[in-house]
């Protein structure tokens, strides 16, 4: 294994079982004139076989050790770094055409990442992600179910998901104190409706998550007037996680149309 010391403030887990690896970069199926940004390259593990597919290699990495080490090993015509924050990287900026993002994803800030991800679902074919096997859960939960919340509500809207792989701790050094899992996500729009206002879906589905045990007609007091439900046929005494996407999608829609500012 390297002599690199992992961050424990970058959430540094390294990659390390080879039929995981394997598995991952079966899942991506990168073509050699594929645009692929990998997040959190590391110590390699699925940066160099992605590299021995394709022309070309995009990386976003934050730690300056690591940087230095993809540079001294990997040459520029075959591989660009973007060194900085994910949470802050521009993915369009790096191409005009559809992108693949693929990455084992900092546990420590998995759901803000996958919020600004998620923001750019026009721009991409697919994203293959290791995420802890709990979140993973709650982007694929169904409605009426202990897992179901805002993030299941928010990325089902843009995405068709599914679980596709199971990583167990110690096929990372050091293994993490959790359960893994890789998520594949495409792009959907449309699926569950269109929300003319994505800002009023956003700001609906927080109201309606921050406190998930009191029904609807409580968590939104202030911004949907019981009217509101009835006239959509949405019973005012259910819980945020008995709503399926597509209604989070038509009351936002209906709050839109009677003036009401996200």
């Amino acid at each position: 294994m390297s002599n690199h010391i992992p961050r424990k403030r970058f959430g540094q887990n390294f990659l390390q079982d080879a039929s995981v690896i394997a598995g991952i970069v079966h899942a991506v199926n990168p073509q050699p004139d594929d645009i692929v940004i990998e997040i959190g390259p590391g110590l390699g593990a699925i940066t160099k076989p992605l590299l021995a597919r394709l022309k070309h290699l995009h990386v976003v990495e934050i730690d300056r050790d690591i940087i230095e080490r993809l540079k001294a090993e990997h040459p520029a015509d075959k591989l660009t770094i973007h060194a900085g924050d994910a949470l802050a990287f521009d993915f369009a900026s790096v191409s005009q055409q559809p992108l693949k993002i693929v990455g084992n994803l900092p546990y420590n800030i998995s759901t803000p990442l996958l919020f600004h991800l998620a923001s750019y679902g026009n721009r991409v074919l697919d994203m293959h992600f290791m995420l802890q096997k709990e979140v993973i859960e709650r982007m694929v939960a169904e409605p009426s179910t202990a897992d179901y919340g805002r993030l299941s509500v928010m990325l089902q809207y843009r995405f068709y998901m599914e679980n596709i792989l199971f990583v167990p701790p110690e096929a990372f050094w050091p293994p993490p104190k959790v359960d893994s899992a890789v998520v594949r996500m495409i792009p959907a729009p449309g699926r569950c409706g269109v929300a003319r206002d994505e800002a009023m879906l956003e700001k609906l589905v927080i109201q309606a998550f921050a406190q998930r045990r009191k029904t609807l007609r409580n968590n939104l007091k202030g911004l949907v007037d019981v009217a509101d439900l009835d006239a959509l046929g949405i019973d005012p005494g259910l819980r945020p996680e008995n709503l399926p996407v597509e209604d989070y999608v038509r009351l936002a829609n209906h709050l839109s149309d009677k003036g009401i500012q996200s």
